[in-house]
């Protein structure tokens, strides 16, 4: 395992007894746009997938990365540690595949909050200390899995207090948000996931879901991406870039 960086003892210490204020999917720290330069003249976008894990979200959606694979089509993939768990083998080839970049979905799947909020019936974090826990477990196992620390996070329904996200962000991780909900949480027919992910303006991150297998995802999100590819759009990672190699 690869030494860590940081001391996630000593950042929950410099934040506990600090109140927050915020909460939600768009609160201080959290980014929800790629950013641009005036010199760049493609408009790009990102694709971000999720895959969740636990009881219902620990499948894998492999007509949705076999037509990425196929188009060469890069994507951000946020991990939680249950589907890492899960699906060990498919971890390790994602990681070893340049046109991916894995990132941190959090290690339980909560909400990330210092005082026990919580979004859509899930319970969030209760505590500077759960905060950490939730952050750091999974970043370990991601860094032990691609050889360096993940560089991207999003908590479980991606909703945050401006103090977990701050917490996130000493702890060496960058806390993304989104553009555009592209499926819904997997509910979504593909209809609806092509039209919603093809309002994706420059800049603008979709986030859609990897472990639901038979849901309207992988389909929308095929016919969005090449009509977007057509129109002039280009696919990238979180940084710009369209692969971990360049």
């Amino acid at each position: 395992m690869l030494p860590p960086q940081v001391d996630p003892h000593a950042v929950a210490e410099r934040f506990r007894g600090v109140q927050a204020t915020q909460w939600g999917l768009f609160v201080d720290g959290v980014e929800n746009e790629l950013a641009l330069t005036h010199a760049e003249t493609t408009p790009l976008v990102a694709l971000t997938l999720d895959a969740c894990g636990g009881t219902s979200g620990g499948g894998v959606d492999e007509d949705l990365l076999d037509h990425l694979m196929t188009h060469g089509i890069p994507a951000t993939l946020f991990l939680n540690q249950r589907w890492i768990e899960s699906n060990e083998a498919w971890a390790r080839r994602l990681a070893g595949m340049p046109q991916f970049e894995l990132a941190n979905h959090g290690t339980a799947h909560r909400p990330l909050s210092v005082s026990g909020r919580s979004a859509y019936g899930i319970e969030g974090t209760a505590s500077v200390d759960a905060v950490v826990e939730e952050v750091w477990s999974n970043h370990l196992t991601l860094s032990e899995l691609t050889g360096h620390p993940p560089r991207w996070f999003r908590s479980g329904t991606a909703h945050y207090d401006e103090v977990a996200v701050a917490i996130a962000r000493e702890l060496g991780e960058r806390v993304i948000g989104f553009t555009v909900n592209g499926d819904g949480g997997a509910t979504y027919d593909a209809g609806t996931v092509e039209s919603e992910t093809r309002t994706l303006a420059p800049g603008g991150i979709v986030l859609a879901h990897m472990n639901h297998p038979g849901s309207g995802t992988a389909a929308g999100l095929a016919a969005a991406t090449i009509a977007l590819i057509g129109e002039g759009y280009r696919f990238a990672l979180l940084d710009g870039g369209t692969s971990r190699a360049g």
